[in-house]
């Protein structure tokens, strides 16, 4: 009889980075259980995959920013092979002016359900000697963020968070990979209210060709995976090397919107 197929979740499937992973997944030859809160998009992400590759789709919806998310989600999908944190968001502007809701949900979002989902599969995943996590970070981890405070924390804990993870499951068959793109044309700036930035009005990375970076890093097992461009590379080497002040100056000009603020 031939294996049965794996099965990957992703979370934030809907559009952006999520499908791409999505269709990576399928073409490799994966089942799949999508999660994201908007139906009609995730449907037609869902249907997409189904006639192209003829794998299992499984949708759920769910508001990944509202509590119990992970319980709820895994209520539907009690195990998996592979595991995409791929959901978040953020919020552009000064922290003492955005809502205390949508810095709660952004927190959840990147942050605890991220945790929590993580937390639930791993022991199915070190049971059967293997799995793979991939956990959706960021180059915004590596520096402190003003005007985007909670994202560029976020980010950073998501970093350490997969790192350690990564160490204590050596040797166990379970890899846990830290995916850190920079800005990526996807929907994320909308949402975020970033357009008017000047990190979002340079050359914006392919969704593709960065989803395809990720899936390779998770496949082969690295720990944190930094693509192409090397302005990504640069980054995390300038937040290292440079004086704080500089490091902050040049985070600041990268997303402040002109006047927004003032």
């Amino acid at each position: 009889m031939p294996s049965p197929r794996k099965l990957a979740l992703v979370t934030g499937a809907s559009g952006g980075l999520g499908a791409e992973f999505a269709g990576l997944l399928a073409a490799g030859g994966c089942d799949l259980a999508l999660v994201a809160r908007s139906e009609e998009k995730l449907a037609a992400v869902a249907d997409s995959i189904r006639a192209q590759y003829g794998v299992a789709v499984v949708t759920v919806l769910q508001d990944l920013s509202a509590g119990g998310a992970a319980e709820a989600v895994f209520a539907r999908v009690p195990h998996c092979d592979l595991l995409i944190n791929n959901a978040g968001f953020a919020t552009n502007g000064r922290f003492d002016r955005i809502p205390e809701e949508r810095v709660s949900q952004e927190v959840v979002l990147d942050v605890l359900t991220l945790t929590q989902l993580t937390r639930k599969y791993l022991p199915g995943m070190i049971a059967r000697g293997s799995g793979k996590v991939l956990n959706m970070a960021s180059t915004a981890g590596f520096l402190p963020g003003p005007f985007m405070a909670v994202y560029y924390a976020c980010k950073a804990y998501v970093i350490s968070f997969s790192q350690a993870i990564a160490e204590e499951l050596r040797g166990t068959g379970v890899t846990v990979t830290c995916f850190c793109p920079g800005a990526t044309a996807t929907g994320f700036a909308d949402r975020a209210g970033v357009h008017g930035t000047l990190l979002f009005k340079l050359p914006l990375s392919n969704a593709s060709d960065m989803a395809r970076a990720g899936y390779r890093g998770m496949l082969a097992g690295k720990d944190v995976v930094i693509p192409w461009p090397p302005s990504n590379w640069l980054v995390d080497l300038g937040a290292r090397l440079l004086p704080r002040r500089v490091v902050l100056w040049f985070s600041r000009k990268s997303v402040e919107v002109e006047g927004k603020d003032a």
